[in-house]
C-alpha cells in the first residue's frame, strides 16, 4: 500500500463551541492539557477567539465566533451544538496533497494558502467531510512560532489545577453518517487520499436484542490514520448512531480515541479531574475472571475499578473506555486506548457492553 498524498499524522482538531474560554478551561482541568496560545482581538484575529490546548502530541483548538456575522462559528453551533469543525493531517506538501484529493473526486473547501507573520509561514488548504466538517491538510516546516500566525501568548490567567492525564495522540477519529452515506464515505477516503477499507463490519456483526449498525474502518499506509465510519441500521429501537444524527442534525464526528500508555493511571487521573464515563456492569468483569485467554500484563481488579474494557486480539489486546458525551447534546465525546502488541482493532468484543451502556443513558434521555 503506497500514500499518494505524503501524510506524516494526525495534527490538530478544532472545535466550534458557545464558549471558548469555558471549554478550554474545561477540556484543560478534565483532559489535562496546557493553554499554550491564543488567537482573538488581543493578536489581531477580531472575529472570533480560539484556544490552542496540547498534550505531548495532542493539538486542539477551541473556537468561538465573537461577532453575529461570524456565520461559520454561529451557523455550525446553532445547527449542531458543539462539535469538531474541523481535523488536520499534517503532510510533506500541501498543494500536492491538496491536487490529489481534488483529481480524486474530493470536494474543495479552502484553497492552499500561505499563513504568514513574523515566524515564518504555514501552509494549509482543506477539503470537505460530513456534511459541514472540514479535512485539512497542514505543514509547519517553514514556521518556528507556537501554532500557526495569528495565535499569540493565552490571555487566560486562571491557574488550572489538576493530575496529569497521561494522554499521548489521536488514536482515531470516528464518524457517524445517515443510512445510505457510509460506503459512500469509505470510499471518498479511499480515493481522495489512497486509504483502503480494511475492516468491514455488516449487518449482523454489530449490535444489541435493540439495536445496531454498519461500519467500515479505512485506514492509510503504515495505519498513521485510521477511520472508522458507521451508520445506522434498523432494530428494535433506535440506535445510537440515529440518536447521533438527530440531535447533530446530520452527519460528524462522533468521537476521537486518544492513545496512551497506561490506562490505568490515565482513567484514575481523568476521574479525578472530573470526567464523566459510561457504566459497566459487574457482569462484564464475571465474564472476563471465567475466560483462559486474557494474556493480561495489567490487575483485572483495577481494571474493575476504572470501568475499563478489555478485547482480545489474535496478535494482542486492547483496553479501552468511553466517556459520557461532553455537551449538552448526545453527540459527541471522547475514548480512551491503549494498545497492546500488534492490536490494530476497535474493540469488537467489547461492542454489546458498550451498546448496552449507550442504550441505558438513551433510555434515561427517552431517546432508545
Amino acid at each position: 500500500m503506497t500514500d499518494p498524498i505524503g501524510i506524516r499524522k494526525y495534527d490538530y482538531i478544532e472545535f466550534y463551541v458557545g464558549s471558548a474560554k469555558m471549554v478550554a478551561y474545561w477540556y484543560a482541568k478534565g483532559l489535562g492539557l496546557d493553554i499554550t496560545a491564543y488567537a482573538g482581538p488581543e493578536t489581531g484575529v477580531y472575529d472570533r477567539t480560539s484556544y490552542y490546548l496540547t498534550g505531548n502530541d495532542l493539538k486542539f483548538v477551541i473556537t468561538s465566533g465573537l461577532q453575529p456575522t461570524t456565520y461559520d462559528c454561529w451557523g455550525f453551533i446553532t445547527h449542531h451544538g458543539d462539535g469538531v469543525k474541523r481535523w488536520a493531517i499534517e503532510v510533506d506538501d500541501v498543494e500536492a496533497a491538496y491536487a490529489y484529493a481534488t483529481s480524486h473526486t474530493g470536494i474543495s473547501a479552502r484553497r492552499p494558502e500561505k499563513l504568514s507573520d513574523e515566524n515564518g509561514f504555514v501552509m494549509e488548504a482543506a477539503i470537505k467531510l460530513y456534511d459541514d466538517t472540514e479535512l485539512v491538510y497542514i505543514n509547519y516546516d517553514n514556521y518556528k512560532g507556537k501554532f500557526k500566525p495569528g495565535f499569540g501568548e493565552s490571555v487566560l490567567e486562571i491557574e488550572v489545577s489538576r493530575k496529569d492525564t497521561g494522554i499521548i495522540a489521536i488514536d482515531h477519529i470516528v464518524g457517524n453518517v445517515r443510512e445510505n452515506e457510509m460506503n459512500h464515505w469509505a470510499t471518498y477516503f479511499n480515493k481522495t487520499m489512497g486509504f483502503e477499507t480494511f475492516i468491514d463490519f455488516k449487518p449482523g456483526d454489530i449490535g444489541t436484542q435493540y439495536s445496531a449498525l454498519l461500519s467500515k474502518v479505512v485506514k492509510s499506509a503504515g495505519f498513521k490514520i485510521r477511520n472508522p465510519i458507521n451508520e445506522p441500521f434498523e432494530g428494535k429501537k433506535k440506535s445510537q448512531i440515529q440518536e447521533y444524527i438527530e440531535q447533530y442534525y446530520g452527519s460528524g464526528v462522533q468521537h476521537i480515541a486518544i492513545r496512551t500508555e497506561d490506562i490505568i493511571k490515565t482513567i484514575s487521573a481523568l476521574r479525578a479531574n472530573g470526567i464523566e464515563f459510561l457504566n459497566v456492569p459487574d457482569t462484564y468483569y464475571e465474564a472476563m475472571r471465567k475466560r483462559k485467554d486474557l494474556g493480561l500484563e495489567e490487575d483485572l481488579n483495577s481494571l474493575e475499578k476504572l470501568g475499563i474494557l478489555f478485547d482480545k486480539e489474535s496478535n494482542g489486546y486492547l483496553l479501552q473506555l468511553f466517556t459520557k458525551p461532553t455537551g449538552d447534546r448526545p453527540t459527541f465525546f471522547f475514548e480512551f486506548i491503549q494498545r497492546h502488541g500488534d492490536s490494530q482493532g476497535f474493540g469488537k468484543g467489547n461492542f454489546q457492553a458498550l451498546f448496552e451502556a449507550i442504550e441505558r443513558d438513551q433510555g434515561l434521555r427517552g431517546n432508545l
